[in-house]
């Protein structure tokens, strides 16, 4: 990988430099990871994109927020308050209009709201349903360049840490795994002691299980886990207390999981983060152009970065850039 000068989809370079049946094993576990880490299409997916991540990819402690993502969300809110910002929650947006460079924002319940700039920071599938200017849709064509997976998420909470202890084997520090089950990716809590499970299903296989209800999708999860423990899936089951299977593709607001590099997306993020005629911008994790593109680090990062665009652009005062 180090080695190469042009890309390609990760899939066309196992197949290309791998191709051997030796390394079956290789291109199963590459393909695993990609579709199950990064829930992204191999046959989309930038190679040189992969190489970056995995070899800028720090393999020291990890963190966690320990209030979850929750607590994160709740402090930003609680600042934007604390500059007089207004929430409008439930505040579907369906058009921006733009004039004398100013904007009009309208929602779904006829509600407009009027502001010095606009701030798109949708996920990319949902940029092509609302109705932009003509130049803002031009350039926000460009997101279908970008690759974004869909996943499933199934978050099991159990009465016990019962795979701390399986076999023999000592897993009271297991935090993550990648198997051949269905559902493939597992993570733990560790190092905080929560019996907890959350399960991954990423990628193309994802879109496969659309139809399925939540019901089935734990069923899925508790059989995969059977497989994975080699344990009967009513003993899984017993010691089960609580179960949530969340389709993140069937969210009229996400769409799927996160985004990826394709072989354009580098390209794509290039003319999206320019700003959209004088008043419209956007922002978000896929257009965060380093390793760690698809991280809530990007997101803050490229927020960072379109609020400073902004402060440059923008003649009022920073007291006024922020409550607009």
């Amino acid at each position: 990988m180090r080695e190469l000068k042009t890309d390609l989809p990760i899939a066309e370079f196992l197949e290309t430099h791998f191709a051997g049946r030796q390394y079956d094993a290789l291109r199963r576990a590459v393909t695993r990871t990609v579709e199950g880490y990064d829930a992204a299409d191999p046959w989309r997916a930038s190679t040189l994109a992969l190489r970056d991540e995995w070899m800028a990819r720090d393999d020291g402690q990890h963190g966690r927020i320990a209030q979850g993502y929750g607590g994160l969300i709740e402090y930003l809110a609680s600042e934007c308050r604390r500059h007089g910002v207004a929430l409008h929650l439930g505040a579907a947006v369906t058009a921006i209009e733009e004039a004398s460079g100013r904007v009009a924002v309208r929602c779904y319940d006829g509600a407009t709201f009027e502001a010095d700039a606009a701030i798109l920071t949708v996920p990319p599938p949902l940029l092509s349903e609302i109705a932009l200017p003509l130049a803002a849709r031009e350039r926000a064509a460009a997101a279908a360049d970008m690759g974004f997976g869909n996943v499933v998420k199934i978050l099991f909470r159990f009465a016990t840490k019962w795979w701390a202890d399986h076999g023999g084997r000592d897993l009271a520090n297991l935090s993550f795994l990648i198997s051949d089950a269905t559902v493939p990716t597992w993570w733990t809590q560790h190092p905080a002691a929560y019996p907890v499970l959350t399960g991954w299903f990423a990628g193309p296989k994802a879109d496969r299980v659309s139809s399925l209800t939540e019901a089935e999708l734990i069923d899925l999860g508790l059989a995969s886990l059977a497989e994975i423990f080699d344990l009967p899936p009513n003993r899984i089951s017993r010691n089960l207390v609580a179960a949530r299977a969340i389709n993140w593709g069937n969210d009229p607001f996400a769409r799927g999981a996160y985004s990826y590099a394709t072989l354009k997306t580098r390209e794509a993020q290039s003319v999206l983060r320019k700003p959209i005629g004088e008043a419209i911008f956007v922002s978000g994790e896929a257009l965060y152009a380093g390793p760690d593109m698809g991280t809530v680090e990007a997101a803050l990062a490229s927020g960072q970065q379109t609020a400073q665009t902004i402060l440059m652009r923008s003649p009022t005062t920073p007291s006024r850039a922020r409550r607009v």
